[in-house]
């Protein structure tokens, strides 16, 4: 088991590429710690720089308080799971999970009780005499862990171990490694660029964009209270609906904000949770609601106009027109669109919508959101 701190971490190249441009970050013992962002963001530099993979152009990391800047991969103890699980074709499974402890000359009793401990540990044992090009893509996955769990290593590195495999198959192999790494206590950095697969498998979440930490955070965390607009629109399927409103004040000082020609009067609890509305009064906001906020309970209304509609079973999902420019966060910075934008409504099953009709939905004020247009940040968390 073992802590992980990057001080200041920075990767620049030889063409003077700065991607990682000082990243801070700790990871606890026996933590789940998730790497997420969209690609080009530095997540599996970063990973890389970890397992010394990468060299580190400024900045610090240090292993349970040990700086190891100059060490090799070797001298880290650290195992990495990659995306192409790397196996050796020629050998069995029982091989391929024995061949890292071959090499260090282990005795042969040994090594032949720790593979079965680590087969039975992943449901391999049936297959320890076949080879990997015999096994289906969980299988293989399993075994290129099992390779990492027998070296029983202060660290786990995963890059995208999941990305090869069919949608049904990801979501039960998410499952094995989150109970498996719960189990085993191994504190471990994941690397992935499906937001889902961060929510559900981390103990906490770390959010890149352009090589910088937007938030780090629990799930739940993340989810309910982000940071900024980045934070907001990446996280969360569907994503936040986030478009532009303006902010005044009624006679008796309460807080309303003006959306697609509908003002919202923020109560009591909605007006202490974004107090900080109050320095934006007369001003341009970006109003994020998410789309279970938009059209269950609520006392705000909304117009839309319904563009498709899609039943999930559990949910029917609402696409829609709203009279209200988008708002995103781009590579350059916050961009505010013109005139209507799409909005995603997610309503209970039960509820009727058609496409072309004009809907009325209610807003959950306790849940909406907002942000600075020019910065991106939250206001009032």
């Amino acid at each position: 088991m073992a802590t992980l701190q990057l001080q200041n971490l920075q990767k620049r190249y030889d063409n003077g590429y700065l991607a990682i441009p000082g990243l801070d970050l700790e990871v606890a013992d026996s933590e789940f710690l998730v790497l997420v962002g969209p690609s080009g963001c530095g997540k599996s530099t970063v990973l890389r720089m970890i397992a010394g993979l990468e060299d580190i152009s400024d900045g610090d990391m240090l292993i349970d308080g040990v700086r190891v800047n100059e060490k090799g991969p070797q001298e880290r103890d650290i195992a990495m799971v990659f995306q192409s699980y790397a196996l050796y074709p020629n050998m069995t499974v029982a091989d391929n999970i024995a061949f890292a402890m071959k090499l260090r000359k282990i005795d042969k009793a040994e090594i032949k009780r720790k593979v079965a401990e680590t087969a039975e540990l992943l449901e391999l044992t049936p297959v320890l005499d076949r080879k990997p090009g015999q096994l289906s893509g969980g299988q293989r996955q399993r075994v290129a862990m099992g390779r990492a769990i027998v070296r029983e290593p202060k660290l786990f590195l995963m890059d995208e171990p999941l990305s090869n495999l069919d949608a049904k198959l990801r979501v039960q192999t998410r499952a094995e490694i989150s109970k498996l790494q719960r189990r085993l206590g191994v504190t471990t950095v994941y690397v992935t660029h499906d937001q889902v697969e961060a929510m559900t498998m981390g103990d906490r979440v770390c959010v890149l964009r352009l090589g910088q930490l937007m938030q780090v955070a629990s799930p739940a965390e993340l989810y309910g209270s982000p940071e900024n607009l980045f934070v907001a629109q990446f996280i969360g399927s569907p994503s936040m609906n986030v478009v532009l409103g303006k902010v005044a004040a009624a006679q008796n000082g309460t807080i309303t904000i003006d959306v697609a020609a509908h003002t919202l009067t923020l109560a009591d609890a909605a007006a202490a949770r974004l107090a900080g509305l109050a320095d934006y009064v007369g001003r341009d906001i970006a109003v994020g609601i998410r789309p279970e906020a938009l059209g269950g309970d609520g006392e705000g209304r909304l117009d839309v106009d319904v563009d498709l509609v899609e039943m999930l079973g559990s949910e029917l999902l609402v696409h829609a027109t709203i009279a209200a420019p988008a708002v995103r966060m781009t590579d350059t910075g916050v961009e505010v669109g013109t005139g209507s934008s799409t909005a995603i409504a997610s309503l209970d099953p039960r509820e009727s919508a058609r496409a072309g009709e004009r809907l009325t939905l209610a807003v959950d004020l306790n849940r909406l959101h907002a942000f600075d247009v020019e910065s991106g940040e939250a206001i009032g968390r």
